[in-house]
C-alpha cells in the first residue's frame, strides 16, 4: 500500500481518489471544503485537507510525506502546481490539461530524478497512448481523434452539460486549434471546419477543431497527418460562436454602470448553472480513434477504436469522470507497480508506446467497464 495525495476535489479528482482508495492510502485537498465533503461522504477512506495550490511553501510542505502526487487542479492553475510538485522533488501523474507545454519542465523534471505522466485523461490520453502504441508497429500516415462529453437529456439552448468548470471549456473554445496536414502545423480558429459524424447509439454529431494534439505535434511530428475535434450534439456550435463573436469571452475588462467587469468571468457565472452536470445526471463520452498506416510489410492498415460510455448509477460517477480519471489511475498503479520508471516527463504516447504499459491501461480500464472496441479495417 503507497501513500497518494491527490489535489483537488472535483468530479475527476474525487473519483480519482475513490478509485485509488481501494488499495492505498489516500489523501484528498481542496480550496473548497464542500467539495471535500462531498466525496469524503462517497468514501469515508478519503482524508481531506483543505488547501490553496497557489500557496507554493504550503503545497510543497503537504506533498512532502507522499509516495505520489496525482494533480487534478483547473487548467489555468495547472502549469505551476505542476512546476511546484516537481520542484519539491515528487513523482506525479497530472490531468490538469494546462495551456502551457508540459515537455518545457522535461529538464526539470529530470534533475530532480522524478515520473511525471501529463495530459493522461481520456483525449487527451487514452487517445495518445493507442497512438504511442500502435507507433511502434506501424508506419502511420493519419491519425484522428473524435471525442465529446455529452448529456442523454438535450436542454435548448446549448444542449450541453460540462462535469468541469465553464472556464476551462470556453478555454477549449478561445483557444486556438492546431493540427498537422501533409507535415506542416495549422493553425484555425478552434469551433472551425464543422462536420457531421454519425455515431451508433448516439445518432449525428457535430464536430469542430480544437487544439487536443497538444504534446503529439512535438513528440509525433513524423506523422504527416494528424487532427483532433471535439463533439457536440448538433446546434450547439452556432450559440457558442454568437457568444464567442458577441464578445462574451473576452478576457478585457469593460466599464458598466461604474463597476470593471470581465465578460469572460461574467459569461461564466451565467453558464455554470446552465452547463452544471447534476450529480445524477445521466451523460455519456463517446470517441473514435482511427489511425492509418502501412504495416513492415508495407500492407495498408487502419485501426478503429471507438469508446461508448455512460454514467454509472452503481456509483453515482459521470463517465466524464470515470473515462478520465480512471485512465489516470491507471498510470498511477502501473508507476507504483513498477511498469514505468523513466524519469522525465511523459504525456501518454511516450508510456503507451511499451506494450505492458498498453495492456495494463485497456486491462484497468476493462475492469472498470470502461471498454475501448478495436475494430481493424
Amino acid at each position: 500500500m503507497s501513500n497518494i495525495i491527490v489535489l483537488g476535489a472535483g468530479m475527476v479528482g474525487s473519483t480519482m481518489a475513490i478509485d485509488m482508495a481501494k488499495n492505498h492510502s489516500v489523501t484528498l485537498t481542496d480550496f473548497n471544503k464542500n467539495s471535500l465533503d462531498k466525496a469524503v461522504k462517497k468514501c469515508e477512506k478519503l482524508i481531506p485537507i483543505v488547501l490553496d495550490v497557489t500557496d507554493k511553501l504550503a503545497l510543497q510542505k503537504i506533498i512532502k510525506p507522499f509516495d505520489l502526487v496525482i494533480c487534478a487542479v483547473p487548467g489555468f492553475l495547472g502549469f505551476e502546481t505542476l512546476k511546484s510538485i516537481i520542484e519539491a522533488g515528487k513523482n506525479v501523474i497530472d490531468i490538469s490539461f494546462f495551456p502551457e507545454n508540459s515537455l518545457d519542465l522535461f529538464e526539470l523534471a529530470k534533475q530532480k530524478n522524478i515520473t511525471a505522466i501529463v495530459d493522461c485523461g481520456v483525449a487527451p490520453g487514452m487517445g495518445n497512448i493507442i497512438l504511442g502504441y500502435y507507433n511502434e508497429i506501424l508506419n502511420i500516415t493519419d491519425f484522428e481523434c473524435l471525442v465529446g462529453g455529452l448529456p442523454k437529456i438535450k436542454k435548448w439552448p446549448f444542449n450541453y452539460k460540462a462535469p468541469f468548470s465553464p472556464v476551462d471549456v470556453i478555454e477549449e473554445y478561445t483557444r486556438p486549434a492546431r493540427y498537422v496536414e501533409n507535415g506542416n502545423v495549422i493553425v484555425k480558429d478552434a469551433l472551425s471546419d464543422v462536420e457531421f459524424v454519425d455515431f451508433e447509439g448516439v445518432g449525428t454529431l457535430e464536430s469542430f477543431n480544437s487544439d487536443g494534439l497538444r504534446s503529439i505535434i512535438y513528440t509525433m511530428a513524423h506523422i504527416p497527418n494528424m487532427k483532433e475535434k471535439t463533439l457536440r450534439y448538433p446546434g450547439h456550435i452556432e450559440y457558442i460562436n454568437v457568444l464567442k463573436k458577441s464578445g462574451f469571452f473576452n478576457e478585457e475588462h469593460i466599464v458598466v454602470n461604474g463597476i470593471s467587469i470581465s465578460p469572460l468571468e461574467f459569461s461564466s457565472k451565467i453558464l455554470f448553472n446552465e452547463w452544471k452536470l447534476g450529480d445524477t445526471e445521466e451523460e455519456i463520452t463517446v470517441m473514435r480513434i482511427t489511425l492509418k498506416g502501412t504495416n513492415k510489410i508495407g500492407e495498408s492498415k487502419t485501426i478503429v477504436y471507438n469508446l461508448h460510455d455512460e454514467f454509472c448509477d452503481k456509483t453515482n460517477t459521470s463517465s466524464m469522470a470515470r473515462t478520465t480519471g480512471y485512465t489516470a489511475t491507471a498510470a498511477a498503479n502501473l508507476f507504483l507497480d513498477g511498469l514505468f520508471t523513466e524519469k522525465g516527463i511523459f504525456p501518454p504516447e511516450l508510456v503507451g508506446k511499451h506494450e505492458k504499459c498498453f495492456n495494463y491501461f485497456l486491462n484497468y480500464l476493462k475492469e472498470r467497464n470502461v471498454i475501448y472496441t478495436k475494430v481493424a479495417l
